[in-house]
């Protein structure tokens, strides 16, 4: 049976991908966010799981050197992210 699939845990799931690659490579936020040629912010926010367009998943991967289908792949590090937590739904309404 097909395992469905949660659109925020793959936008979460995405974004540490895009840490733990650039943490791979060696490089903090900013000079990450520096070759992509994006705002600090933008980068910041993709870590934390923001929506992705299909254009900025390509330039991800081609700014990280690797092929889009591997910001896809499960990440090897499953250690939480500092940052402030996420609002529930209850609190959100």
């Amino acid at each position: 049976m097909l395992q469905r699939e949660n659109a925020e845990r793959i936008k979460e799931r995405v974004g540490r991908r895009v840490a733990e690659v650039r943490e791979e490579r060696g490089w903090t936020q900013q000079e990450c966010a520096e070759r992509l040629d994006m705002p600090l912010k933008n980068l910041q926010r993709i870590e934390a799981g923001a929506n992705l367009t299909l254009a900025t998943l390509v330039r991800l991967a081609n700014g990280l050197g690797i092929a889009v289908r591997e910001l896809f792949d499960d990440p090897t590090t499953k250690k939480a992210r500092p940052g402030r937590p996420r609002k529930s739904a209850a609190t959100r309404a």
